[in-house]
C-alpha cells in the first residue's frame, strides 16, 4: 500500500463496528479516498461518513480518524476538503450509549489541530501547484481545490477551538 495508509493493516477492523455492522470495509473506503479519482473519492467519503459519523460515532470512527488526518495532509488526495468536512462531522457527532467512543473520537479529531492549522494558513502549495500547471483551466481548478481545503480547514479549526460537549472535558488552549 505504499506509505500513505501504510499502518492501516495493523488495525483489527473486523473487530470494530460502524453504523451498519463490521468495519472490515473501512480500509477499502479509506483507500478509495486516498487513490481514487474525484468522483470515486467523493462517493467513498459519503459512504464512510454514513458509516462512522452520521448519525453517531463508533469504535471504528476512533480507529479511522488518524488515517483521515493523514489523508487531509496528503496533497495528492483529490478531496482533501471533503476529508476535513468529515472530520468536522465526527467532531459534531456522538454516541449516547457509548460516551467513551464520543470522547475518543473527539480527542482524535482535536489531536490533528496542528495539521488543520497548517492547512488553514498554507497558501504556498496552492501557488506552487498553480504555477506548475500550464493550462489556464487546470490552474484555476488547482487554485479552487486549494481554496476549498483552506476554507474547510478554517471551519474545522474554529470547530476544534470552540468544541464543547458533555462527553469531553473542557480544554485549555
Amino acid at each position: 500500500m505504499g506509505t500513505v495508509l501504510g499502518e492501516m493493516r495493523n488495525v483489527p477492523w473486523h473487530e470494530l463496528q460502524h453504523a451498519y455492522g463490521s468495519a472490515s470495509q473501512v480500509p477499502g473506503m479509506l483507500s478509495r479516498i486516498a487513490w481514487g479519482d474525484g468522483p470515486t473519492a467523493e462517493d467513498a467519503l459519503s459512504d464512510l461518513g454514513q458509516w462512522i459519523a452520521a448519525p453517531a460515532v463508533f469504535d471504528a470512527t476512533v480507529a479511522a480518524v488518524p488515517f483521515l488526518w493523514e489523508l487531509a495532509a496528503t496533497e495528492t488526495v483529490k478531496d482533501r476538503a471533503g476529508v476535513l468536512e468529515l472530520l468536522a462531522a465526527i467532531l459534531a457527532s456522538g454516541h449516547d450509549l457509548h460516551p467513551e467512543w464520543t470522547r475518543a473520537a473527539h480527542d482524535a479529531v482535536v489531536a490533528g489541530r496542528p495539521t488543520v492549522a497548517r492547512l488553514a494558513a498554507d497558501a504556498s502549495s496552492a501557488e506552487a501547484e498553480a504555477e506548475a500547471q500550464t493550462h489556464a483551466h487546470a490552474r484555476a481548478q488547482a487554485q479552487a481545490r486549494q481554496q476549498a481545503v483552506r476554507d474547510a480547514a478554517v471551519r474545522l479549526l474554529a470547530a476544534i477551538d470552540g468544541h464543547i460537549c458533555a462527553a469531553c472535558p473542557p480544554r485549555v488552549l
